[in-house]
């Protein structure tokens, strides 16, 4: 296996850029998700990499070969796509060893290499059936199996998991991380999700707008983001965000009704900022400066979406046997050090 070097890609089409100048280093063996808002660039970049895109301008280099102009097929990768592309006719065995047959290769070493992915992807039992016999999930791994048997250096995701409902989704996320554990070959996974991106990634990468907003280990991402976009994008719920000014005792922020001093180099007074609070971080208590609108109660959490008194909107989760209903009025209480400092204008992280 190997990993997949990108230097200053770009893709216009005609006079649209839609991708600006990406640099990334994706490691051998490691899985690399690319993550963001519909339109950002990511299944694009994916193709850029499998070849069904055309680069513009830049290289991708697959280890240390340049595979910027080469066609599809000599990439040393293979796509599972968010449709199954399964030909009805044939037999699971039949639509997995399918591309080594067109190749010409021998029928036992076909077999074999189908044995090998069957068990890996639990599809002993079904290899005779027609996919029209399968279920979503099931379709999927088939998808997952085919892509295997070629034995590529490179698999490349693109928002495989989009046509299945919650609760296959989570079965095929752990099935696709323990299928990483065991051929521990380099991914590279597209979706718009975050909870698959954070579940999945040894790495993520957020792009807006075709350019890269930041590069990190998932839990780097959530507990550090560089800016706004990123901070808002990772974490389940998101992030809440006030609109507050700096002053001389530290942020003003009339949706708190207070002033709130941060950790953090505080920029010259009259600078307008935003607060970054995560649900999980806010802790209810006696007041009457936030009315509860609505609650979710999930079992063992629940969250609760409150109005301030300026009309933005917070979500704080909740635990315990005690929780707020709606109607409720609330105060709020956190830890300074758990609050975030954005600046209004560029969305950068003050720190």
């Amino acid at each position: 296996m190997t990993g997949v070097t990108l230097s200053n890609v770009i893709k216009r089409y005609g006079e649209t850029q839609v991708i600006h100048g990406i640099d990334l280093q994706i490691e051998d063996s490691e899985f690399c998700v690319f993550v963001g808002p519909s339109g950002c660039g990511k299944s694009t970049l994916l193709r850029m990499v499998a070849g069904l895109e055309e680069t513009t301008e830049g290289q991708i280099n697959i280890g240390s070969r340049d595979v910027t102009r080469l066609d599809p097929s000599d990439r040393g990768v293979a796509m599972v796509f968010q449709t199954y592309a399964l030909y009805p006719h044939m037999s699971v065995a039949e639509n997995m060893g399918f591309g080594l047959k067109m190749n010409g290769h021998p029928k036992a070493e076909i077999d074999q290499k189908v044995a090998a992915a069957s068990k890996v992807l639990k599809l002993d039992d079904y290899l005779k059936r027609k996919p029209k016999a399968l279920s979503g999930g099931q379709r999927q791994r088939v998808a997952i199996g085919r892509a295997i048997v070629r034995g590529p250096e490179v698999f490349l995701f693109d928002e495989p998991l989009s046509n299945l409902d919650a609760e296959l989704r989570v079965e095929m996320r752990v099935e696709i991380a323990r299928l990483h554990q065991e051929i521990g070959a380099t991914m590279i996974y597209v979706t718009h999700d975050q909870v698959e991106a954070m579940t999945l990634a040894d790495k993520i990468v957020v792009l807006r707008a075709g350019r890269i907003e930041q590069v990190g280990a998932p839990m780097d991402l959530y507990r550090n983001p560089d800016n706004r976009f990123v901070a808002g994008f990772i974490g389940s719920p998101a992030m809440n965000f006030l609109d507050g000014q700096i002053t001389a005792g530290g942020v003003e922020v009339p949706g708190l009704k207070e002033t709130v001093k941060l950790p953090v180099t505080m920029p010259s007074a009259g600078t307008q900022v935003q607060i970054g609070l995560r649900p999980e971080h806010l802790l209810m208590i006696k007041g009457d400066t936030h009315k509860v609108e609505l609650t979710e109660a999930l079992g063992g959490v629940s969250y609760a979406y409150l109005v301030t008194p300026t009309g933005e909107k917070m979500i704080v989760e909740e635990r315990g046997d005690e929780r707020s209903r709606i109607g409720d009025t609330v105060g709020l209480s956190f830890e300074p050090e758990r609050a975030m400092l954005f600046d209004a204008q560029t969305e950068a992280r003050i720190r």
